[in-house]
């Protein structure tokens, strides 16, 4: 889709909940490739619109998909010299103003692509969020929603040192010494928002006794939630499982927005 209008391209990534950094050209003095008011837009793949090209647009992009890297939040400046610092010919300075719109959305890692876990990636693929699958097994991802990223690994564990901070664990796995290890690598870690993991009373309980052994502290167990999902969903069908944990994350992440 080609954008002529930056308002509609803000308007299509809202509507997508996807980041993105509005360049605008502040000042200019002497030759410069766009005008003041001249306006570009990027996200952390595309790029739409134009503030001239050449070095002075590469220069940008890579700054404003830096900031969306770090999460910034706050706009920020830039003067160009465009001869002494990036080799164009025009040789004017110029201004521009770096402002990011982000749109905060979870960071969602599931870890089992059983049944349950098929079931449960479906239901969170229609949520505003970021979905990696995760599992050892690649012939358990038959069926992949759209927008969701799958992980094919050997040692899961390496995803969760990887996951951003404030992420959203989910530990279904076909093998309960990998629960386990996956539990302790998650409480560890202490920067979640949210770590669940499935299994009955019984599991929860030799779970938390076995990672107090390992040296977890008491409030980083307290926040371990197993068995997970909203208790007044009952069932053990995967659907009803499923249903039961996306309500758990919706009700964290709106808390979350609301600031509660």
């Amino acid at each position: 889709m080609i954008y002529h209008d930056w308002i509609a391209v803000l308007h299509s990534l809202r509507e997508k909940r996807e980041s993105c950094v509005l360049v605008t050209v502040l000042s200019q003095r002497g030759s410069v490739p766009r005008d003041r008011g001249s306006k570009m837009v990027v996200s952390a793949s595309d790029t739409y619109l134009t503030i001239g090209g050449g070095h002075l647009e590469y220069q940008c992009i890579a700054l404003a998909r830096d900031m969306l890297a770090q999460r910034c939040v706050e706009p920020r400046s830039e003067e160009f010299a465009l001869a002494a610092r990036l080799g164009q010919c025009c040789g004017g300075h110029a201004t521009l103003l770096f402002e990011p719109l982000m749109q905060q959305q979870p960071e969602i890692q599931l870890y089992g692509a059983g049944h349950v876990g098929q079931a449960l990636v479906n239901l969170l693929a229609t949520l505003p969020c970021h979905i990696t699958w995760i599992d050892s097994r690649a012939a358990q991802f038959r069926h992949v929603p759209p927008g969701v990223t799958v992980r094919q690994v050997e040692d899961p564990i390496d995803c969760v040192k990887e996951a951003a901070p404030d992420s959203y664990f989910i530990v279904m796995t076909h093998d309960h010494p990998l629960d386990l290890a996956l539990s302790e690598a998650i409480l560890r870690r202490g920067d979640f928002r949210y770590a669940g993991v499935i299994g009955s009373a019984t599991k929860a309980q030799r779970f938390r006794y076995r990672l107090e052994g390992k040296g977890i502290a008491a409030d980083a167990l307290a926040r371990l939630r197993c068995p997970l999902g909203l208790p007044d969903v009952k069932g053990k069908l995967p659907a009803e499982i499923a249903v039961a944990v996306a309500g758990e994350i919706i009700s964290v992440y709106q808390r979350q927005q609301s600031g509660c």
